[in-house]
């Protein structure tokens, strides 16, 4: 009877050490992939790992840092990719008759979540779209793919349903990568209204020199929020400057924040565009300081601040722009 009891607990004790060896793994299938055609993992834009397809097939063992966890499985061209969620299990990707974006793929809870949410909304307006999501997020608080519709949407959203939504989280959640950009935001915003003052804030120019908005104080101040990446912000740059140029005489600066993260990209359009205003940048892409005090969700946008420092327009494309300073700097 001893030698039994014995021999169970043997069992149980390589049994639980096996569960815990349990990583990460994806076997998965393709559809006319060409032999050595190489795959890669990747996270935040940093490869994880690499592997290679034979005969329509490749497999990852790969360790994350940690789970569950947004991924980016492509090729080479990005021809082929798949966003997809990774958790410590072992994992099929199967696009053997389908194409490689809706690849059918198992073995991840988050993954599974969040594939049947995408189905749902992928042929909704936007406005039915943004309803679904909410629910989705306040039906599953418990879930890292809630945290992460809610950072990506806070700013859309506005603080107080992001707020309303970030309290049900789990203390898991809210200390996840995803809850901290949430609480963050929440911290920073304060998406000021038309007619209310501007508010002040620091960050660094291209030269490395600290530079705050209130130094404008006394001019009529265009607050431009774009990037180097950004098609609209570049196409607009070449009028915007013919509009400095026009009115800076007359008392009219422009203050631009980058929502750049790589600073040789911003310093070469800020070159390419000739902007010969001030320009700052955090390098810390959407979660700029400046762009969550301010509620900005999307590039380009900017905010029209009068010499009193109060905020009298906002979003001003570059004909609508004109118009406004011909009214408000007319002598």
């Amino acid at each position: 009877m001893k030698k039994i009891i014995l021999g169970l607990i043997i069992v149980l004790i390589v049994s639980c050490k096996e569960k815990q060896k349990i990583g990460f793994s994806i076997k998965g299938k393709t559809n006319g992939f060409e032999n050595g055609t190489l795959i890669y993992l990747k996270i935040d834009n940093k490869t994880l790992d690499s592997t290679k397809v034979e005969n329509n097939t490749f497999k990852f063992n790969t360790k994350l840092p940690l789970s569950p966890i947004k991924l980016l499985l492509h090729n080479k061209d990005f021809s082929n990719y798949r966003i997809f969620w990774a958790e410590n299990n072992a994992m099929i990707f199967d696009a053997s008759k389908t194409d490689f974006r809706n690849a059918k793929i198992t073995g991840s809870e988050a993954e599974n979540l969040s594939f049947s949410l995408n189905k749902k909304i992928e042929t909704l307006s936007i406005n039915e779209r943004q309803k679904m999501e909410i629910e989705f997020v306040r039906s599953n608080p418990n879930s890292i793919v809630s945290a992460d519709i809610l950072s990506i949407y806070s700013t859309t959203w506005g603080k107080e349903k992001s707020k309303e939504l970030f309290l049900q989280f789990s203390k898991n959640i809210k200390n996840s990568k995803y809850g901290k950009e949430i609480e963050e935001y929440l911290e920073f915003n304060k998406e000021p209204k038309i007619g209310e003052q501007f508010i002040d804030f620091e960050s660094e120019n291209q030269n490395g020199e600290f530079k705050k908005l209130s130094e404008l104080k006394g001019k009529t101040v265009l607050l431009e929020f774009w990037a180097s990446w950004c098609a609209p912000c570049r196409k607009e740059n070449p009028k915007l400057l013919d509009i400095y140029k026009k009115y800076n005489s007359k008392g009219f600066e422009i203050f631009s924040v980058s929502l750049d993260e790589d600073k040789s990209s911003w310093i070469r359009a800020i070159n390419e565009d000739n902007l010969i205003w001030e320009q700052v940048s955090d390098l810390k892409g959407n979660r700029n300081k400046a762009s969550l005090i301010y509620g900005v969700s999307g590039i380009p946008d900017n905010f029209l601040i009068s010499e009193n420092g109060k905020i009298i327009a906002r979003n001003l494309r570059v004909d609508k722009l004109n118009k406004k300073l011909e009214e408000i700097l007319k002598q």
